[in-house]
């Protein structure tokens, strides 16, 4: 059976989005720095020590996929440093949220890239911040940006891969209680992973590239 893997698998999103596809039947191989017992309890292949901001860490994932053939990657890893703004910005923490947020996605995807035939399809767990269009707040640059240019590498891989018959989602999962934004999110992580994977479900060459809310509405760029 081909595997389906999520990167950040060890919480949040990830974790739920793990639960949910075990539930399908599905061969999770769950991706994380380090685990933890609400992973393990599940009872899927987990694979440690994935930093995906590291050099390592696309090498090791690459290695423990051997030539198993991946039907699905969801590339959720991310983070976010609050308190970027004008004038006090925090350069650092900008460029450590483009390494997680945009790069490491991109350097997993190529890791991968042997692994993937026509109908795999790829998730990027991008942002409606990252949006240019729909942001009317300002503030939070480096998670803006990195999210930005997710966004950007994402269509640039869908363009890349289409003559392979991969398909890509581009996926906002909506304003989601977990650590990351200390649990002050509109919906839990179960719904969201719910409504993500039903944009997945719905993916297919046709609609490739398109960047989706998890509720199925299609968000500016």
């Amino acid at each position: 059976m081909a595997l389906s893997i999520v990167t950040g698998a060890n919480r949040g999103i990830g974790l739920a989005l793990v639960e949910a596809l075990k539930k399908r039947g599905a061969q999770v191989l769950a991706a994380c720095r380090q685990s933890s017992p609400a992973l393990d309890a599940l009872g899927v292949e987990v694979v440690t020590d994935v930093d995906v901001s590291s050099p390592d860490g696309p090498d090791k994932l690459r290695e423990v996929v051997g030539s198993r053939a991946v039907e699905l990657l969801i590339n959720n890893a991310g983070i976010l440093v609050y308190g970027d703004s004008l004038p006090k910005l925090d350069v650092e923490a900008i460029r450590r949220q483009f390494e997680v947020n945009a790069l490491a996605p991109l350097r997993i995807t190529a890791a991968l890239r042997e692994n993937f035939s026509a109908g795999t399809k790829l998730g990027f767990i991008t942002s409606r911040m990252g949006s240019i269009a729909d942001n009317g707040s300002g503030g939070a640059y480096g998670y803006r940006m990195s999210k930005a240019a997710l966004n950007a590498a994402a269509m640039s891989i869908t363009r890349d891969l289409a003559p392979a018959g991969v398909s890509v989602a581009i996926l906002h999962p909506g304003m989601v209680s977990t650590e990351m934004i200390g649990g002050r999110g509109q919906i839990e992580p179960d719904v969201a992973a719910a409504g993500l994977l039903a944009r997945l479900d719905a993916l297919g060459p046709s609609n490739s590239g398109t960047f989706w809310h998890a509720n199925g509405e299609i968000l500016p760029w």
